[in-house]
């Protein structure tokens, strides 16, 4: 698969991310390589091979809620680097 300039473009745009003109071209062509590997491997017989990972037969592994009794604000608070009676102390992050 050919990636184009603009394609690279636009994906650097999509990322966020400051391509220089300069290296537009190459980075199409890199990219160009790495989709036609991937279009290489659609085509590897995998026909009885195994699954190497545990990942895919894992289901999400859930415990049962318990009700507890809250350890209270002594406990809470205690590693707070700044307090106010119950409350933390936090910088402000909207001016």
């Amino acid at each position: 698969m050919k990636i184009s300039t603009d394609e690279v473009t636009k994906i650097a745009h999509l990322a966020r991310l400051e391509v220089e003109p300069s290296q537009k071209e190459k980075m199409a062509e890199q990219l160009s390589h790495i989709l036609g590997y991937i279009d290489k491997l659609k085509d590897v017989d995998v026909e009885g091979v195994k699954l190497s990972s545990g990942a895919a037969f894992m289901n999400n592994v859930l415990r049962e809620d318990e009700v507890k009794e809250s350890p209270g604000p002594l406990v809470t608070l205690a590693n707070a680097p700044q307090r106010d009676e119950d409350f933390y102390i936090v910088p402000r992050v909207v001016k």
